[in-house]
């Protein structure tokens, strides 16, 4: 080794389980790495998740075993195999029982999309996604974890993110009454209650807002799903050099 030679900790070896990127799918809705020409439209990832797959079923056990034992740092997908793991498109909403994890590790996941219960980890200090890199934006409920002050996130893969500026997915007025909504359009198959008062959400359905707020150490895009123009009012002030609205806040 030359003198002069930096050596750098790498500091996800905790994190990350065996098999590589084989255990995560290509995204390609824009481009993440250059500068090049963005497309006009983009869409929230449609897929749905398979509660009977093996990846889904395991992690369920081990956010009971986590809730029970009261851990502080929440590290699954190290314990999934890659073939789970690639499973894995969302969190189970029982991530509300993980009360005292101070860390939540999803880094390298398979993820389109994270639930709101994420608001309910009143613990949560910090919050590691980093290279998820189909992971596009957050519940604005993420918001509610008051004690959150570090994250660590892939922000190239983000709608709208400062230096890409790719678009944002329109949002429409109201989903569909009937029906459970189509994750392809409303990004969540179930919509139960408002992002900003916590209320139930009415037979017509949620206003869909986008805004860009900073959250812990980064800019963050979240969706709200708002009860009444009320609620969209009583949102903060989107981040310095961001804008807030129903289709696209760039």
């Amino acid at each position: 080794m030359a003198e002069n030679e930096r050596v750098f900790e790498n500091l996800w070896k905790d994190a990350v389980g065996p098999g590589g990127k084989a255990d995560r799918d290509r995204c390609d809705c824009f481009d993440q790495h250059r500068r090049q020409r963005q497309p006009k439209d983009v869409r929230f990832h449609a897929e749905r998740q398979d509660t009977s797959a093996p990846g889904w079923l395991h992690l369920l056990d081990l956010i009971e075993e986590a809730a029970a034992d009261g851990r502080e740092v929440f590290r699954p997908l190290v314990e999934l195999s890659p073939d789970e793991r690639r499973e894995i498109v969302t969190l189970p909403a029982s991530i509300a029982k993980l009360t005292e994890v101070k860390h939540l590790v999803l880094y390298g996941s398979n993820l389109v999309r994270i639930p709101p219960e994420i608001g309910a980890m009143a613990g949560l200090e910090e919050f590691t996604p980093y290279t998820s890199h189909r992971l596009h934006w957050f519940p604005y409920e993420l918001t509610r974890c008051g004690g959150l002050r570090r994250s660590t996130v892939s922000t190239r893969s983000l709608y709208g993110n400062f230096k890409l500026r790719p678009p944002f997915p329109e949002l429409r007025p109201r989903p569909d009454a009937a029906g459970e909504p189509d994750p392809g359009v409303w990004g969540a198959t179930v919509i139960r209650t408002c992002s900003v008062c916590d209320r139930p959400i009415g037979e017509t359905g949620p206003s869909q807002v986008w805004i860009s707020l900073r959250v812990a150490t980064d800019v963050l895009p979240l969706l709200v799903n708002a009860c009444s123009p009320a609620c969209i009012q009583a949102l903060p002030p989107a981040a310095e050099g961001y804008g807030s609205g129903p289709l696209n806040p760039c």
